[in-house]
């Protein structure tokens, strides 16, 4: 991930609203919602929702997958991997001991 596309992934989730939608869809995994739960379950008017639904996919954060008549999102894990990567690269400047608390919260081990 460059620069350009992490500072584009975190203006779309600098949002109240925005970074609601996510946590829902990171909580409900790769199958995700239809924007119309989302709508219900965060108490956004479906309208509003659109909008915000629209800035996360052109952040690439969320992907979207028509079902019949409706539009499921979801969490792009992908997308959230390359950008905790990307923010966490040169943490510590490569001394893994002193980054024991960042990779315990990644479930990783130093």
């Amino acid at each position: 991930m460059d620069q350009e596309t992490a500072i584009e992934a975190l203006a779309a989730l600098a949002q109240p609203s925005r970074i609601a939608v996510f946590r829902l869809l990171i909580r409900n995994g790769p199958d995700g919602l239809p924007a119309l739960e989302i709508s219900r379950r965060l108490n956004i008017v479906p309208s509003t929702l659109s909008g915000h639904l629209a800035i996360l996919r052109r952040a690439r954060i969320l992907t979207a997958t028509r079902h019949q008549r409706e539009i499921h999102y979801a969490a792009n894990l992908n997308a959230i991997s390359d950008l905790v990567r990307f923010l966490l690269a040169d943490c510590c400047e490569g001394r893994i001991e002193n980054c024991s608390e960042v990779l315990c919260l990644l479930g990783a081990s130093p």
